[in-house]
């Protein structure tokens, strides 16, 4: 991501970015966001399970869950509160305004008790989050702070592409800079070192030859 994340402050940036953008973002984004309903697939939350998605933007993600797992109460945070407006709309449209709660907050370092009234969840999910948030690791390793016993924290984002052609790296690569999103080409391996030292098991595979990674944290 750009310095001008420091220069106006992450939150603005993004209200900057997604200002116009939030009103087609999920009619673009399904063609290039690869993954999600994969990693949706895989969530198998307990019954009344409580799942928190850090990163949650216009709330596609959260209404798919709730539509897959009726059983479960859902919530997210979102640094931008232009996106948390298209957020709300979509879900108050999907008629889930009494099980999905949003929040404004900085992935970084959210209080999730203040803003929910719940401190620890079953199942935390970050989709193509941590290639948009400069202190991406610092994200990983509050997220697995929020895990109940027993808990899972579910990642899709970017790959390395290694087995994708170099001329497609480059212009994936340069499209992506437009809307202040950097592949983080280590993850994989900061999400195993957040599973050593937490003592949890960590499962993450390529998917799309390398164009995007499914992680999952678990006991």
């Amino acid at each position: 991501m750009s310095d001008d994340a420091g220069a106006i402050g992450h939150d603005r940036l993004m209200d900057r970015v997604y200002a116009r953008q939030r009103h087609i973002y999920d009619a673009t984004r399904k063609y290039y966001l690869l993954g999600r309903d994969e990693l949706i697939a895989d969530l198998d939350p307990p019954a009344d399970a409580h799942v928190l998605e850090i990163g949650c933007g216009t709330g596609r993600n959260l209404i798919k869950i709730a539509r897959r797992y009726p059983q479960v109460r859902l919530y997210g945070v979102d640094i931008s509160q232009e996106m948390l407006t298209t957020a709300a709309a979509s879900v108050a449209r999907a008629g889930l305004a009494s099980r999905i709660t949003l929040a404004q907050g900085d992935a970084t370092s959210c209080d999730p008790k203040a803003l929910f009234g719940v401190g620890k969840f079953e199942r935390v999910v970050i989709s193509y989050a941590l290639s948009m948030i400069p202190p991406w690791r610092e994200v990983l390793r509050h997220a697995a702070g929020l895990l109940a016993p027993g808990g899972e924290l579910h990642i899709v984002d970017f790959g390395d592409q290694a087995r994708l052609p170099a001329a497609f790296k480059r212009l994936l690569a340069g499209w992506l800079a437009r809307f202040h999103v950097t592949p983080r080409e280590t993850l994989p391996a900061e999400i195993d070192a957040v599973g050593a030292a937490l003592g949890r098991q960590v499962v993450c595979r390529p998917i799309f030859r390398g164009y995007a990674i499914l992680a999952r944290l678990s006991a």
